[in-house]
């Protein structure tokens, strides 16, 4: 089961790191958050193995929180055009299948992991 917990760990780290990278916000600090965050679930994705297709959503959602209090909003809206107002993960849990969607205007933005890529249409 360890290697189960690792894979699921590895692949949620993976595609909030490329959500920070793509938004310019992978500096040495936040990428501390991602790997505290991840530590942190370890013991959740252990505990509940069957949540694992809910680890990386919520894993974007402990690293969104955790740094709207050390560092502000992330990650911004790129589709609005005052990029004030941040995106959050649907669904709620965070999976399966998370994507971020537009706090104000409730649009899907991309499917976490995938920042950066053109929005769908």
């Amino acid at each position: 089961m360890s290697d189960d917990v690792d894979v699921t760990l590895a692949a949620a780290r993976a595609v909030v790191l490329a959500d920070l990278t793509a938004t310019g916000a992978a500096e040495p600090a936040t990428v501390s958050v991602l790997e505290d965050v991840v530590a942190s679930r370890r013991e959740w994705v252990t505990h509940w193995p069957d949540g694992a297709v809910f680890a990386a959503g919520l894993v974007a959602q402990d690293v969104q929180d955790t740094l709207l209090e050390t560092h502000g909003r992330w990650p911004l809206c790129p589709l609005c055009e005052d990029a004030t107002h941040a995106v959050f993960i649907s669904p709620d849990l965070g999976g399966p299948d998370p994507t971020w969607v537009c706090e104000e205007s409730g649009r899907e933005v991309a499917p976490l992991g995938s920042l950066g890529s053109p929005p769908p249409s």
